[in-house]
C-alpha cells in the first residue's frame, strides 16, 4: 500500500517495492490519480515495480509513462539502482541524464538522494 510522506515540506507518495508491475500508461494514470487524491506532488516508485520494457527505450514505455506524469504536472521519481540497465544502453543513460536535469522526472539511487533533490 502506498503511503503519503512529507519530505522538506513536499508531499510525496511512496509506493512499496512489492505490487503490480508498472508498465503502461494506464498504470501511470492509476498512480497519478492516487497521488492527486492524497495531495502528493511527487510519486516515488521503486525500480523493482517497473516492467522490464520501461528500461528498453525502443518500447516507448518509459516515454509514455513519463509523458503522463508531465501532462498531469505530477513529479515521478524512479528509486533504486538501475546501473545494470544503463550499462547496456547509452540511450537509457542519456535519457536518465536528461530527466535528472529537469524538475519533473528523477532517477535517484536512495532516500537520501531523494531528500537532497527535494530540498530545492
Amino acid at each position: 500500500m502506498s503511503s503519503l510522506v512529507t519530505v522538506h515540506d513536499v508531499p510525496v507518495l511512496m509506493c512499496p517495492a512489492d505490487g503490480e508491475p508498472i508498465g503502461s500508461e494506464r498504470d501511470a494514470l492509476d498512480l497519478i490519480g492516487d497521488a492527486g487524491y492524497q495531495g502528493a506532488r511527487w510519486v516515488v516508485v521503486p525500480v523493482e515495480r517497473f516492467d522490464q520494457a520501461f528500461f528498453e527505450l525502443r518500447t516507448r514505455v518509459a516515454g509514455d509513462i513519463v509523458q503522463k506524469f508531465v501532462n498531469y504536472r505530477m513529479g515521478l521519481v524512479v528509486l533504486g539502482d538501475i546501473s545494470a540497465h544503463t550499462a547496456d544502453s547509452s540511450a537509457l543513460r542519456d535519457f536518465v541524464r536528461e530527466c535528472n536535469r529537469g524538475q519533473q522526472t528523477w532517477f535517484v539511487t536512495d532516500d537520501e538522494e531523494l531528500a537532497e533533490r527535494l530540498k530545492g
